[in-house]
This record gives structure tokens, sequence and C-alpha cells, in this order.
């Protein structure tokens, strides 16, 4: 089996045509017919039914082309990755983000990193963590922020770039909203806006309010920031968010409020494969971003 037959084939179940594929791939049509015969017989099976001028796949036919699209992705793939290693100024690098974490440093990362390397482009994937994960182990990401880091990981590696502190988000007009600093369980009796089930902000608030003694009341769970603040500014309940999601897009009518404890604090950083190396231009983002939050929180501090 040969890779210019699978592409032979490829492009006819694409086109149902002989003729039109020879067309598009600029052969003779005779060499695609040969080559299509010679993969039948290797494979024991026919893959197209011919009707006159146009063909139809066999029902494994459909299975094979399953497979033939699979594993011409993965040579584009490769192509990409050397072009990448000998180019490593431009390309294309796969960036996850979990969901629930605060975009709102990702512009100036963004902006800054174009600038200084202008033909790189991202494409950007959102989900759990376990999930960017997943895509990692497949080769399907390369690099991903995630929060909280997981340090203990067999296929990934976790990176901490800094740590960052949840607040309580209450509606102005709530008789806790003057307390500097409140308890976790003067919360007992209030209904939560919060995240879905399965991210991780909201498995730390259900393990943080159940070793306060209480299960929390939900009045909503969703995946969008600014729809939590929106709700805690009409009042529909009160929400535990990243400090940095309140630097931004804040509704005038709400107020955020410390609250005590150590497990209200979460480690922001990267995951990287421990498996592979890192192409060139992945090691210059990753080495660009280490960079950024070194500085970015070494001024603040």
């Amino acid at each position: 089996m040969e890779l210019r037959q699978l592409i032979y084939f490829n492009e006819v179940a694409k086109n149902e045509h002989v003729t039109k594929a020879a067309d598009e791939l600029h052969v003779a049509q005779s060499a695609i017919s040969r080559q299509i015969s010679l993969l039948e017989a290797e494979l024991g099976v026919t893959l197209f039914l011919r009707e006159g001028r146009n063909v139809r796949l066999t029902s494994i036919g459909k299975v094979f082309l399953e497979h033939v699209e699979k594993i011409l992705m993965e040579v584009e793939k490769t192509k990409e990755k050397i072009d990448e290693y000998l180019n490593p100024e431009k390309g294309v690098i796969r960036l996850g983000f979990s969901t629930g974490l605060s975009v709102h440093t990702f512009t100036m990362v963004f902006t800054q990193f174009r600038e200084l390397h202008p033909k790189l482009h991202f494409q950007l994937l959102q989900g759990t963590t376990p999930y960017l994960i997943e895509l990692m182990e497949k080769g399907e990401i390369d690099i991903a922020f995630v929060a909280p880091v997981p340090t203990d990981h067999s296929s990934v590696g976790g990176d901490i770039f800094f740590t960052e502190k949840m607040l309580l988000l209450l509606p102005e007009n709530h008789e806790l909203a003057k307390q500097k600093t409140i308890r976790l369980n003067q919360l007992e009796q209030e209904r939560f806006v919060t995240f879905r089930s399965g991210l991780p902000i909201r498995e730390m608030i259900f393990k943080a309010c159940q070793k306060a003694g209480f299960v929390p009341e939900i009045a909503f769970e969703g995946e969008d920031m600014d729809t939590i603040k929106g709700l805690v500014a009409a009042g529909i309940g009160i929400a535990i968010l990243p400090e940095l999601a309140l630097s931004y897009n804040v509704p005038k009518d709400v107020v955020a409020v410390e609250i005590a404890g150590p497990e209200f604090f979460r480690a922001v950083g990267v995951i990287t494969p421990k498996k592979r190396e890192l192409a060139p231009s992945e090691q210059t983002l990753y080495q660009f971003l280490k960079s950024f939050y070194d500085r970015l929180y070494r001024f603040q501090m």
C-alpha cells in the first residue's frame, strides 16, 4: 500500500468521479484507475461500485475512507511539524485553555508575542483540564493554559506561572458587602451562581463548603464568566470567581470581598507533553510565556 494510492482513493471518493479526481490531482485518469485496482487487489475487497462515469463507495469503502482520512491528516500534520522545524518563525501552534480560566491577560500575551513573531499563528481550543490532557496525549494540542496546574500527571508536565486569589462577588446591597473578609460558614444560607459540575472552580467551592459544614444551594450553573457576574448583579445569587476575572467587565452593582482560608487560592500555568519534545515554534512560545508572567508578577510584587 502506497501513500499515492491513498491520495488517489481519497480524491476519487470525494469527487465520486475518476476523471474529476484526475483533473484535481493533475495526473492521467488511467494512472488513478490502475492504482486503485492495485489497492483493491492488495486489500482483497471492492472499494468502489462503478456506475457509468461515476463511482460510489461500497460499505467497506466507506470504512476504509474513515481511516484514510485520518492517515492523510497525520501526514499533513507531520509535514507541518517538519516545516516548523525548518522554519520556526512560521506555522500554527495549537493552544488550549481550560474552561473557567480568566483570559484577561491573554490579550496582552498574544499581542506582544505576535509583535515579535508575526508569522506564527494560533489555533485555540477550550475545554476542561482532563479534556485538554486527552487532546495533548493524542498530539492534537501542544501547550495548554490550565488552573489548577497538575504537577504529578504521568503524561503531562505542569509549570505554575502565578497563584490566583478567589474572591466572593456580592450584590452591593448584600448584608455582607461592607465586610473586608468573610468566613465561608457565613454563606450557608446563600444561593450560589457558579460553574457547571466537573469544572475545577465548582469542585473547589463544593469541597470548601462541605469542609465548612454545608452543601451549597445552586441557583445557576454555567460556563461563562460574564453571565455569572451579570446574574450576581441581578440578585440571583452570590459567586466565587478568580481575582483576574473581576478586573474587567464587572457590573457596577456588585462588590468583591476576600474569603478567609487557604483553599481559595489556585495555581495558574501551562501543561506540556512529557513524552515528546516541543517543536521550535512551540518552545519559542513556551519560553515567552514564562518570561512574560515572570515580568508581570515580579513587577506587581
